[in-house]
């Protein structure tokens, strides 16, 4: 089982409750209620039904606020970030592929 440090250094997992996250983000609960509608973020739900966010997902919020700050609708600013995270996943794959296709350095 993992030790609590190892859980707190996974940025996945669930550490933080609505109200903390809404603190931290610079939000309130109910813009973090809409990302979860929207499908951009899906919290993990306590035994006793609360919302926990994890950094990744606070990372999300902050960049879907940032974006509603500047005027972007709630959806569109939803989808943005949905695509950036899809284009940065397909670089990190596409440079894996080119480190694992060279060839070998010899002494």
């Amino acid at each position: 089982m993992a030790q609590p440090d190892d859980m707190l250094d996974d940025e996945n997992y669930p550490a933080y409750t609505m109200g903390r996250a809404a603190e931290i983000v610079g939000v309130s609960q109910d813009f973090l209620r809409r990302l979860g509608e929207a499908k951009l973020i899906d919290p993990f739900r306590s035994a006793g039904g609360h919302r926990r966010y994890s950094r990744y997902q606070l990372r999300l919020a902050a960049r879907a606020r940032e974006l509603c700050d500047q005027g972007t609708d709630m959806a569109a600013a939803c989808r943005i970030i949905i695509l950036e995270d899809q284009l940065e996943e397909a670089l990190r794959q596409n440079e894996r592929y080119r480190a694992a296709s060279r060839p070998a350095e010899t002494p």
